[in-house]
Order: C-alpha cells, then sequence, then structure tokens
C-alpha cells in the first residue's frame, strides 16, 4: 500500500513538474514574439545609391522576417527634428541600428557591404544579429 501511494505521489509530482515546465516556455516564447522590434536609419540629405539600397533593404527585410512586431523609421540628420532621436541613440553619422528593448545592434557596416550586392546576405545577417537580441 505504501508503495502504491509513493508511486502515485512520485507520478503525481512530474506530471505537475512537466505542465508547470510546459506553461513556463509557453509563456516566454510569447513573451519573445510580443517584443518590439525597432530599425532606425540616419542619413543625410545628400544619398548615394547605396545609401538608398539600405534603407530599403533594412526596411524590407525587418519587415518580412517580424511583421507588425517591427517598426523601421527612416531619420535624416540634416534635420533639426531628428536630433533628440540621434542624441538618445548616441548617433551623429549615417548609422543602421536596430534597437531591442535596451539592447541595440549597428549595422551600418554589413548594410554598406552587402545590401546591393548581396542583399540575401545581409538580410541572414539581420536576421542572426536580431535573434540574438531577443534571447
Amino acid at each position: 500500500m505504501k508503495k502504491t501511494l509513493l508511486s502515485l505521489l512520485l507520478l503525481m509530482i512530474c506530471i505537475v513538474s512537466t505542465t508547470l515546465f510546459a506553461q513556463k516556455k509557453t509563456q516566454v516564447q510569447a513573451a519573445k514574439s510580443t517584443v518590439a522590434i525597432s530599425g532606425y536609419y540616419f542619413h543625410f540629405t545628400s544619398r548615394c545609391v547605396t545609401c538608398k539600397a539600405v534603407e530599403a533593404e533594412a526596411k524590407k527585410d525587418l519587415a518580412e522576417l517580424y511583421g507588425n512586431r517591427s517598426t523601421f523609421q527612416s531619420l535624416n540628420l540634416d534635420d533639426k527634428s531628428s536630433e533628440p532621436m540621434a542624441e538618445k541613440l548616441n548617433v551623429s553619422g549615417q548609422t543602421l541600428l536596430v534597437v531591442v528593448g535596451g539592447k541595440q545592434v549597428n549595422l551600418t557596416n554589413e548594410g554598406f557591404m552587402y545590401a546591393r550586392s548581396n542583399p540575401t546576405k545581409f538580410k541572414a545577417i539581420i536576421k542572426e544579429k536580431v535573434d540574438a537580441l531577443l534571447k
């Protein structure tokens, strides 16, 4: 009788702990799927073809990869209204930033290297770097 009760107790503990673990995992996944992802592209008024491609590809890639969880802003550093955001993010020149919560990743170099010549690679880099911020 004692063995049966002990076995039942152990079985109940296993079931409860498994259920709680599954619920916690689901909650963590749900929280990750609702985290806002903000892309910012700071540029000047005079822009080259590559600069325009970096903006277009980054905007498109964030939308494709993260859907309505992502936003994208293009900010002209020659425009005084962009100064507060540039100061907040500590930006002084052409910069492509992705911000997730309090963390940010600078993708400027990757953008200028791959946005025109290898957009598929650029998209993969964005995914890799942003997914790392979501962890």
